[in-house]
Parts: structure tokens; C-alpha cells; sequence
């Protein structure tokens, strides 16, 4: 009974033309036990059961086709509408990758390198410091600015080496500075809130140590800059349009799409110390290309689908796939000699592409896949790429307390269902 469900849930995604295309055909190198699959069902309907989230979506798909959709729960427990293929999610930090997509398009045609400075787009990153802490007599912290060793590239951004923290963990005076700094008091532009950046020092020199924050957020403001458009006008012009990501986008400005809107439960809207969950209705100025979108299963599965397609979906090419491979390939390994901050979010066994974590070790116990690719987001949403299964999964959710652990846990019955 639960595997039909499951399929006729799928089937209706399909029927609505929101789950991405088929892919190549090709025998999976690992494929799912129905018996394991149910036991993934189980462990969602248990975390709703027991209050820890209204709802959820998940969606795995192998060789381009659906192999298991299912809608969990309500997407807001205050009106207690069901989940379902509209809903919409705040995406948070899964917009990273769509905005380094649209980035490396512009690098493929000549008009940005990876190993350009930024100040080449933003010139005052030419004249940013270094902060240093040190102590002071009396033993309490103080910051010296100390010049760049190095410009900031174009990688540092993608790969999250250029000093730019979000401020709001790790205490230190430099992460305070970023937490303390208004950065997004009345409403930025992307060109107001880097210039607000651009008054900060930096967290470390270039390329010296992995330290995620708003990076992404500068990356989108130089597409701004090389094509004159706003980040949003480029997005759906070059990718999101094309690709059929019709409800992705920086606020919900259809008032008749509000209900959709998905909610975390109605105490777990804390995202940090400092920060609530977004009001997606709400229009603004910034378009945060780090972590500033909202969307849909369909449309992320679209994305996931012309990433695991090597770049190519319904017939048209968006990137090479030689472009695909370089952004999933650990671009902060020890050759490098970057250092990894006490939050290192891709754990133990991976390292970080051009937007995403890339698995690069076995973890002990699984046979899980070297070369999975992935990332998620600060409100509960992740996705992962398995080139190696030609598979693709994704967990749309709210629930900012809850996120780590259940990415985790999903991620081992969904692979345990697989026989890894």
C-alpha cells in the first residue's frame, strides 16, 4: 500500500511537469530495496509524529525517472494544508549552486576567470585588510589590520577561501565585527551590501583557510556587474526560464501563492542567535546569491537533473561537462594547504568544490560513493548528486534545529536502502 502511494504521488508530479526529465540510461551500479525504502518512509512519519516537523518532501531519481516521491504531513501545522509539489521552500543556502552555475556560464564564455581578482569587478576588495586578533594588556581580545598577501579570486568565492565569514558562530572580535556591522539594516542592493562588506576586514588571508559566509553573496553581485542586470534578470534569463524553474525566485510575489509558502513549527524559526526564518512574502532589494531563494521539489529537481546530466537538460546545454566535473571536484584538498574552520560543514569525509561539498573518503561502515556532490540549507533543505548511481535526491523541509540531524540520518536509510 505505502509503494503505491508512492507511485501514484510520482505520477502526479510527473502529470503536474514538475520532476526534471530523464537522463542518460545506463545500469545503476547500486538500485533500491522497496522492503529498505519503506523504512525511510517510516523514519519521516515518525519525526512528524513526534512533533519534531510539520512536513516534508522527498524525491530520488535514477536514470531520469522518479524511483521514489513522496508528500509527508502539512506544510504549516497553523492551517494544516497538506504538503505537496507546489509547496514552497526557502532554500536558503541551496541557492549557492544555482548562482555558481550561472557564474561558471560566464567564465565558459570568456567574460570571468577563476582566477580573476575581485577587485578586477569590485574595486575596493583591493584595498581590504586582514584582521588579527590579539590580546591586549590586559589579556582581552583586540584586532590589528594586516594587508592581503594575495588578492581575493574569483575561487576564494566559490570555494569559500576568501575571509568573508556570515559572523554569527565562532565568536572572535573579526566575527563579531561581521555580526555587529548592520550589514543588512534597511534593505541593501547588492551593490550597497558589498560595499558595507568591503568596510569590514577580512577573516583570514586569501585562500588560507575554508570559512563559509557571504562569499556567494559577492559572486552574485560581480554577474551583476559584468552583465548590467540584476542577479534575479540574469538567473532567469540564462537558467531558471529556460529550465522551467518557474517558482524559483527571491520572494513569493504572487499573494495567491502565500498558502504554499512552507513553515517550520512554531518555535523552531531560529536560524541563529541573531536571526528568524524569512518572510518570503516580503519583497527586497537584496538578492542574496548565497541564501536569499525560494522554490519548489520540481524546480530544484530540474536543477539536479542538468547537473547530473553533465550539464545538459531537455535538449539544451547550459554548461560542458568538463565544466560540471571541475566544479565537483575538492578544490580545498591538502595539496592546497587550506586549513578547514572549527565548523567545517562537510564533515570528516569531504572536501568543497565551486558550490558544493564533494565526498572524497568512504565514511567507516558505508560503502557510500566517492564524487557525491551536494549542499543544503540553513532552513532544513539539502540535495545530493551520485554521479556514480546516476542518482539524485532531494529533502525539502523547515526546520532550521532540526536539520543537521536529519540530513544525516535520511541520508544513511536512503543509502542503506540502496545497499551501501
Amino acid at each position: 500500500m505505502r509503494g503505491c502511494r508512492a507511485l501514484v504521488a510520482a505520477l502526479v508530479l510527473a502529470s503536474a511537469a514538475t520532476v526534471a526529465q530523464a537522463g542518460s540510461p545506463g545500469p545503476a551500479v547500486h538500485s533500491f530495496s522497496a522492503e529498505e525504502l519503506a523504512k525511510v518512509s517510516d523514519y519521516v512519519r515518525s519525526e512528524i509524529a513526534t512533533g519534531k516537523i510539520p512536513g516534508g518532501i522527498l524525491l530520488l531519481q535514477q536514470h531520469g525517472k522518479p524511483v521514489y516521491y513522496e508528500n509527508f504531513g502539512v506544510r504549516d501545522v497553523a492551517t494544516e494544508l497538506s504538503m505537496s509539489a507546489d509547496t514552497i521552500f526557502r532554500l536558503y543556502s541551496m541557492s549557492k549552486p544555482i548562482t555558481t552555475v550561472v557564474a561558471m556560464m560566464l567564465v565558459e564564455e570568456g567574460r570571468l576567470a577563476l582566477s580573476d581578482p575581485v577587485s578586477k569587478y569590485i574595486p575596493a576588495f583591493a584595498d581590504m585588510k586582514v584582521g588579527v586578533e590579539k590580546r591586549g594588556d590586559e589579556g582581552k581580545p583586540t584586532m590589528t589590520l594586516e594587508p592581503l598577501k594575495r588578492p581575493v579570486t574569483i575561487e576564494d568565492l566559490m570555494r569559500h577561501t576568501a575571509g568573508l565569514p556570515y559572523g554569527y558562530y565562532g565568536g572572535g572580535v573579526v566575527n563579531r565585527s561581521y555580526a555587529d556591522a548592520g550589514l543588512l539594516d534597511n534593505d541593501p542592493d547588492n551593490a550597497e551590501f558589498t560595499a558595507r562588506l568591503t568596510a569590514l576586514p577580512l577573516a583570514e588571508q586569501p585562500g588560507t583557510q575554508w570559512d563559509y559566509g557571504h562569499s556567494t553573496d559577492v559572486l552574485g553581485r560581480i554577474i551583476e556587474v559584468i552583465t548590467g542586470k540584476s542577479l534575479f534578470q540574469v538567473e532567469k534569463e540564462r537558467l531558471l526560464g529556460p529550465l522551467g524553474m518557474n517558482e524559483t525566485a527571491f520572494y513569493v510575489a504572487d499573494r495567491a501563492k502565500w498558502p504554499l509558502i512552507a513553515e517550520p513549527m512554531p518555535k523552531d524559526r531560529a536560524l541563529s542567535p541573531v536571526a528568524n526564518v524569512s518572510d518570503p512574502r516580503q519583497p527586497l532589494r537584496r538578492e542574496s546569491g548565497g541564501g536569499g531563494m525560494v522554490g519548489t521539489v520540481g524546480d530544484y529537481a530540474r536543477f539536479s537533473q542538468m547537473l547530473l546530466n553533465g550539464g545538459s537538460y531537455g535538449g539544451k546545454r547550459y554548461l560542458k561537462p568538463e565544466t560540471i566535473a571541475l566544479m565537483a571536484s575538492d578544490h580545498i584538498g591538502p595539496e592546497t594547504g587550506v586549513m578547514r574552520d572549527k565548523n567545517y560543514y562537510p564533515g570528516p569525509n569531504s572536501g568543497f568544490g565551486l558550490g558544493f561539498a564533494v565526498r572524497t573518503s568512504v565514511p567507516e561502515n558505508t560503502s557510500w560513493p566517492l564524487g557525491e556532490y551536494r549542499w543544503d540549507g540553513v532552513g532544513g533543505t539539502f540535495f545530493f548528486i551520485d554521479p556514480a548511481d546516476d542518482l539524485f535526491g532531494i529533502f525539502m523541509v523547515q526546520t532550521p534545529s532540526q536539520r543537521g540531524r536529519i540530513q544525516q540520518e535520511l541520508k544513511t536509510l536512503i543509502y542503506r536502502a540502496m545497499g551501501r
